[in-house]
């Protein structure tokens, strides 16, 4: 995937995924300890096996999220961000399992100057998506993004 470091260089319509990633139970164990989801269904695979409708051990919604956006960031599509200024309609279909292999889509959705003349706002739509094809979280975000400089 191409570095986008300006916000001239985002076209409306266009798509982008990044490269893919093998979650594995260590990834969502430390998560689940450093943030504090203690709660039986991240925590207790006993509880989980028997008593939850998922059956195997899955990643909270926050993991998923910032998962997704750690790796738009990686794949450089967030180089020129100078601020994340708001998430709208996120929804979250599925489940992030254990042993999943997800990728992130990015659609880019609207662009807009601001009054400043160093940035403009970036509004794109983002998936993770697993090895099935199945949509385990989607949301739109608007990013402040920094302007090619002056000449």
């Amino acid at each position: 995937m191409a570095v986008i470091e300006y916000f001239e260089e985002f076209q409306i319509g266009a798509e982008y995924t990044t490269h893919a990633r093998t979650i594995t139970e260590t990834d969502i164990v430390t998560f689940v300890n450093l943030f504090g989801f203690h709660e039986p269904l991240f925590i207790d695979m006993e509880f989980v096996k028997n008593r939850s409708m998922f059956g195997s051990r899955i990643a909270p919604g926050a993991f998923t999220f910032s998962l997704c956006e750690s790796m738009a960031i990686q794949s450089g599509l967030v180089k020129g961000g100078m601020a994340l200024l708001g998430v709208q309609e996120m929804k979250i279909p599925a489940p992030l399992r254990c042993g999943d292999t997800v990728h992130v889509k990015v659609k880019v959705l609207a662009k807009r100057e601001t009054s400043k003349p160093d940035r403009g706002v970036v509004t794109s739509e983002q998936q993770v998506i697993n090895q099935n094809g199945d949509v385990l979280l989607e949301y739109t975000v608007n990013r402040m993004i920094r302007r090619r400089p002056a000449a």
